[in-house]
């Protein structure tokens, strides 16, 4: 984040921009958005052109974007923003009902910094923006973390811990998966979410721990969020994680303030199904 930028966020109230075409969705983001972030400011338009215009008199300190406006596609808007100072490094989440699609075929781009799938609702939508433009002071829940470097795990973790988090961490994929079948026979999950690099020593990886979560617990997304950490920048394997049931991809080296954004998200949007009962 350029230094221009940080300094707003920390004197200022965010701007946020939404461009969506849509006036109803502008109008229902700006209210929850109001609601959560009391003293933001939220620009609406309905086009390309009109955000590019707007980028060109101000700084906005978060950018959503619709995947699919009047007159452009959303990534070509997003690839605008990368490439106009003082933008560049503005945080930019593409907002729509069909990401899922998009995301399993990796094709959202490299200009954006994240993706908010509609379904979710808009106060979820609020909640993640928060993250970002005004990160919360603590947290808690249980992380299931499997790192097999002791030095990156330890960073990591203090990391985490640093927003209140509680992290239990392993070092193999042979280790979680006692840790969680022994929680199952006293009737818990085991954590509330679970983080895991892809590539680790032993003869189980990141992915085999996904998908044995997924199939053997027939835990779903909803009741045990699975983010996982790689250096893998392959879109086709990024995208076989995805359809394997990944929550998110974390992608290394790993950004501080973007790695607890996503991991206080998937713990709320848990607890959110939780608490109605679509937790599967």
């Amino acid at each position: 984040m350029s230094t221009s930028i940080s300094n707003r966020l920390v004197s200022t109230a965010p701007r946020v921009l939404v461009v969506d075409g849509s006036r109803m969705v502008r109008q229902l983001i700006g209210r929850v958005l109001q609601t959560e972030l009391p003293g933001v400011e939220v620009v609406g338009c309905g086009s390309g052109g009109e955000a590019q215009q707007l980028l060109g008199e101000g700084v906005f300190d978060f950018i959503t974007i619709a995947l699919r406006l009047p007159d452009m596609d959303g990534l070509e808007l997003a690839r605008f923003v990368r490439e106009s100072a003082p933008q560049t490094y503005v945080p930019i989440v593409v907002v729509s009902g069909d990401v899922d699609d998009r995301l399993h075929r990796r094709t959202l781009g490299e200009d954006v910094t994240d993706y908010f799938d509609k379904a979710l609702g808009f106060q979820a939508l609020a909640e993640f923006i928060r993250g970002y433009v005004r990160p919360e002071g603590s947290a808690d829940g249980e992380v299931l973390y499997v790192e097999d470097s002791r030095v990156v795990a330890l960073a990591t973790r203090r990391m985490l811990e640093k927003y209140g988090l509680t992290v239990r961490h392993v070092i193999s994929v042979e280790d979680a998966l006692a840790l969680l079948e022994t929680a199952q026979v006293r009737g818990e999950v085991g954590a509330d979410v679970v983080l895991t690099d892809v590539s680790l020593k032993g003869e189980l990886t990141g992915g085999d721990l996904l998908e044995r979560i997924r199939r053997d617990f027939g835990y779903g997304k909803g009741r045990l969020p699975v983010l996982v950490m790689t250096g893998d920048e392959n879109p086709a394997n990024q995208a076989a994680l995805i359809k394997a049931g990944a929550n998110d991809l974390v992608e290394k080296p790993v950004e501080e303030k973007l790695l607890v954004t996503k991991l206080l998200f998937q713990l709320r949007v848990a607890r959110h199904l939780s608490q109605r009962g679509d937790a599967a």
